[in-house]
């Protein structure tokens, strides 16, 4: 049987899917702007930019919401949790 010390090691991150909707995003430089800027937040792992239905879709532990709202805005698009 596995002993575990601290009540901390039984709490394993967990992996979350967020999507935000970003309009105006319509070519290949939109995906990489926005993919290049949400990559830089802490806690993200991957980042899918579906230019057709204007969503991004962000993987991730511990991911701050606002954190990648701000990201998305700052690659030139206005974002909202979809």
């Amino acid at each position: 049987m596995l002993h575990r010390s601290r009540a901390s090691d039984d709490i394993a991150p967990t992996a979350a899917e967020v999507l935000y909707r970003a309009g105006g995003m319509t070519c290949e430089h939109c995906r990489i702007a926005v993919t290049e800027e949400v990559t830089k937040v802490a806690g993200v792992s991957a980042v899918d930019v579906d230019l057709d239905a204007k969503l991004v879709r962000v993987l991730g532990t511990g991911i701050e919401g606002e954190a990648v709202v701000a990201a998305i805005d700052e690659a030139g698009y206005d974002a909202v949790a979809a």
